[in-house]
């Protein structure tokens, strides 16, 4: 598996090492680490042949944001009693210049798709709450929000340049199982060296089953069988 961004190291190289790092001290948990070794392969492998693999399609992803890492900033202390302004009062620059992003310890090249899906993902927040996860309309709106914003702050000479809001919706989509994975064999290793007092496993299960319900549907063995689609996925395709 080679990475596709100019850079070495990327979000691909990065879960590789992850993968590599998950605690295997049995025979079984070293079966499902080849199992998962196997499944970023053949997830990478597909994900490439599609336009997102141009590397002008790479960006400096947070790949962490979640709303405890999303800050915005009150101008005078007094707002704190009167209430936040509306954002429709300030322009554009006024209001990036009061949203602030933390915790960049992930950051690292990616696929924008990816850093999109990753965040949307995020609103389901600690707890998975996949009713809270954005219909089709919202993650369409929010894209052509992200479009818009990165037009007026990017550089002239690239601003131009980037993926439509239909490609980007696409590349949302392909991607929204890959936050699964990602976060999934972080807290099985987080399980076996973290001190904060988590249930880290059971966080890991339930994330890599996102991601393993995404593979499903890629590849049509959960129609095949009959079976219901899961609350994630059914979330994921409403338009609504």
């Amino acid at each position: 598996m080679t990475p596709t961004a100019p850079d070495s190291r990327t979000i691909w190289t990065v879960l590789q090492k992850w993968v590599e790092a998950i605690p295997s001290k049995s025979p079984e948990a070293e079966a499902r680490k080849n199992d998962l070794r196997k499944a970023l392969h053949k997830s990478f492998s597909e994900l490439v042949q599609d336009s997102y693999k141009d590397h002008s399609n790479y960006v400096l992803g947070h790949c962490d944001l979640l709303s405890a890492n999303i800050i915005f900033a009150l101008e005078d202390p007094s707002l704190e009693r009167d209430g936040y302004p509306e954002p429709t009062t300030l322009n554009p620059r006024a209001l990036a210049k009061r949203i602030h992003f933390i915790d960049y310890e992930y950051a690292v090249a990616c696929p924008a798709a990816f850093d999109l899906a990753n965040h949307l993902s995020e609103w389901g927040g600690y707890d998975c709450d996949y009713d809270m996860l954005p219909t089709q309309i919202i993650r369409q709106l929010f894209i052509e929000e992200y479009l818009r914003s990165y037009k007026i702050h990017a550089p002239v000479k690239t601003a131009e340049s980037g993926l439509s809001v239909e490609q980007l919706c696409h590349g949302v989509d392909k991607y929204r199982g890959m936050p699964g994975f990602c976060w999934g064999i972080q807290a099985l290793i987080q399980d076996e060296i973290s001190d904060v007092e988590f249930d880290w496993n059971s966080y890991a299960e339930v994330r890599l089953a996102e991601f393993w319900a995404w593979r499903r549907e890629v590849e049509g063995t959960r129609a095949q069988a009959g079976e219901q689609m899961p609350s994630r996925e059914r979330r994921w395709a409403e338009e609504a």
